[in-house]
């Protein structure tokens, strides 16, 4: 059997503003077809023809965002993503709408927790063959 991921689906309470933070924070094209029910970003490559992965975004009413790492409305799933650099990324991010969580990070030297504008928890992370090459 083949199976491939090609779309990952966040819920929330505004699909257009949480599709134009990853936008801002990724640089992947908004799907021309996004609205106020249901937005999605383009994955790399895609809007060329290739099959790249789709990130939407649905709206739920009554949307309860995540209490990472608490647990009372657990978080689900969360996205990962590769960054050059740890610091400038999380920067960047904070001014993109970007939160911090309130528990320590878990691992600052590898990966950064933050939490999206809809309380999403999502990682940054130096690619691994970049961290296997660090002393």
């Amino acid at each position: 059997m083949y199976m491939k991921l090609t779309a990952v689906t966040l819920d929330c309470a505004d699909p257009l503003a949480l599709a134009a933070f990853y936008h801002r924070a990724t640089g992947l094209p908004l799907h021309e077809g996004s609205d106020g029910d249901f937005a999605g970003l383009l994955g790399a490559g895609e809007a060329e023809g290739a099959n790249g992965l789709y990130i939407g975004f649905q709206r739920i009413d009554d949307h309860r965002a995540p209490t990472w790492p608490d647990g009372a409305v657990p978080q689900q799933s969360h996205l990962c993503f590769d960054v050059d650099d740890l610091d400038e990324a999380e920067t960047e991010l904070l001014a993109l709408g970007a939160t911090l969580p309130a528990a320590a990070q878990p691992r600052p030297d590898l990966w950064r927790v933050l939490l999206d504008p809809a309380g999403h928890p999502f990682c940054v992370s130096v690619p691994k063959k970049r961290r296997a090459e660090t002393p």
